[in-house]
């Protein structure tokens, strides 16, 4: 794989070679409010890699400051995730840890004028931020003396006021361009109990506030996040500065991923959760972790494909074929090769008279290591319905009357007649074989139309098979429409295959490859039936 570009590789270099910093440490600090997604996995790879290149270590940290949206077991969930990912943080932090710090450095800045209390409506306050053009207006309340702020914050803390009533917040510039520094909102108060600190805390630190403190508790030496939050870098900076820190971390920015026809968005995914638009945070359709290794991804293929997509400040759409190129290579020469019929139509060899043939059948051509297996051959068999047509187009190089057909690992048939039923649906093709044509033989005398794919009727195997296509109808998400509208119904759907016996007794996540069709995994959530899940489909447009 080619070496992708990597600005944030090159600063942390200049910075160990100038003694910038003694070390690199990183972390990846997730809200549990939900599931993460791919999205996520190019942060967490992205910490954990240069963490690693460079003999540092990185932190998973639950950004959870706010009780309201927050449940332990998005805690558990998360941390699970990160381990099939196949990374291990060197500690698992909380930023409940360090409430009582943050309090702390927010009297700090009250004891230095440069926090006071307001108790401004919401909407008032909104009006005073003024606009991108506009200068805001500054708070009557601004100028409370610094007294009366602490006595106040102590009163939040203790829980007197009512939730949205008062905040704390930052004295910068109401007239900054940027308008994140025009006053800030840094606490406010939620009631709701904390799932780890329950009922001890009435004030929560806003993200802005938390975030560059905890990366000073921790000593991250390069914080790194995705680019939505460059504007909110100077106010990074401003805690830092302005809270008497020992350590001062620093902020970097990156690209976010975007991939065409996914969902990303958290709050759009949680969504599409909660009015049961899809069947839970791991529909395979979702490019959610859990999705991914529900729908059979394997881990080092996720994060191939991420590290080929490299660290750029430039946003920018990745052709959801590249994800699925990687994805196949990860499971080229890891999956057993082996013949399923989506759409069953039998075939009956009328000169057939042996009983049931075991025939020698490879693993993998690619891979020896899988070994070799024997499928089955008898009178019935079943080829997929495409692979039969009574008057061949042109070009048409399968199964059609008169015509002969090579069956992979068996013999050439030719059909003869069919047999339909009162509507003319096709029940049996009748056809005869060459006994000296059986693979492996040599036989060189004449070549046939092509060669199908089958499986033998009394030894086949009954599943169910899913078939993912993207979940939007269309590439890209539209901010401007209802989400219900864009999710497209045609998005999975359902065969009643018949699998050759190798697959027999498969467990969860054991993962084939269907001659013709592409990559399945079985699902580990439809336990009533073998249930195999599209992984990729066989062919990709994506060339690297």
């Amino acid at each position: 794989m080619k070496e992708s570009s990597n600005f944030i590789r090159n600063i942390m270099i200049d910075d160990l070679d100038n003694k910038v910093v003694d070390g690199i440490v990183t972390r990846f600090p997730p809200e549990p409010n939900g599931l993460l997604h791919i999205g996520h996995v190019k942060a967490i790879t992205i910490n954990f890699d240069l963490a690693k290149e460079f003999g540092g270590y990185t932190y998973l940290r639950f950004d959870d400051t706010n009780p309201e949206k927050e449940d332990e077991r998005f805690v558990k969930l998360i941390q699970e995730d990160i381990k099939w990912l196949g990374f291990e943080p060197v500690e698992v932090r909380y930023a409940s840890d360090y409430f009582e710090e943050m309090y702390e450095r927010a009297v700090i800045l009250i004891k230095k004028g440069l926090a006071y209390v307001d108790d401004t409506s919401p909407e008032d306050m909104r009006a005073q931020r003024g606009t991108l053009t506009e200068p805001g207006t500054e708070s009557p309340r601004r100028n409370r003396p610094i007294e009366e702020n602490l006595d106040l914050f102590e009163r939040m803390r203790a829980g007197e006021f009512e939730e949205g009533s008062v905040v704390l917040r930052a004295k910068i510039d109401m007239a900054s361009p940027n308008m994140n520094l025009r006053d800030p909102v840094i606490y406010r108060i939620v009631h709701e109990p904390h799932y780890r600190t329950g009922d001890k805390w009435h004030i929560y630190p806003m993200y802005d506030f938390a975030h560059p403190l905890e990366d000073y508790v921790e000593r991250i030496s390069h914080s790194l996040c995705s680019l939505e939050f460059e504007n909110n870098r100077p106010l990074y900076d401003w805690y830092i500065d302005n809270t008497d820190v020992e350590f001062k971390p620093r902020q970097f920015e990156f690209a976010k991923l975007n991939i065409t026809g996914a969902i990303l968005g958290k709050r759009n995914i949680i969504k599409l959760v909660e009015d049961g638009l899809i069947d839970g945070w791991d529909d395979p359709r979702l490019l959610t972790i859990s999705g991914m290794r529900r729908r059979g991804y394997r881990p080092e293929g996720i994060k191939n494909f991420i590290r080929e997509t490299g660290v750029s400040k430039e946003n920018s759409i990745v052709e959801f074929h590249m994800l699925e190129h990687f994805i196949r290579e990860d499971l080229k020469l890891a999956a057993p090769r082996i013949m399923a019929v989506l759409d069953p139509v039998k075939v009956v060899i009328t000169n057939w008279d042996k009983g049931v043939e075991w025939v020698p059948a490879e693993n993998n051509i690619e891979n020896p290591e899988l070994g070799d297996r024997e499928m089955p051959f008898g009178r019935e068999l079943y080829i997929e319905r495409e692979d039969f047509m009574e008057v061949p187009e042109k070009r048409f190089r399968r199964l059609s009357l008169g015509n002969e057909v090579r069956l992979k690992y068996g013999y050439f048939i030719k059909a003869n007649d069919v047999v339909k039923d009162e509507e003319g649906n096709i029940l049996e093709i009748h056809c005869t074989y060459d006994p000296a044509t059986k693979s492996g033989s040599g036989f060189e005398e004449r070549k046939p139309k092509g060669t199908i794919h089958w499986v033998e009727a009394s030894h086949a195997v009954e599943a169910k098979v899913l078939r993912y296509g993207q979940l939007l109808k269309e590439e890209n998400y539209d901010a401007d429409l209802p989400l219900e509208e864009q999710i497209d119904p045609q998005s999975v759907q359902e065969f009643r295959a018949l699998i050759e016996p190798f697959a027999k007794g498969s467990k969860p996540f054991d993962r084939y490859q269907f001659y013709r069709h592409g990559y399945f995994s079985v699902d580990p959530k439809h336990t009533e039936e073998l249930t195999f899940n599209e992984v990729v489909p066989m062919k990709s447009s994506y060339r690297p």
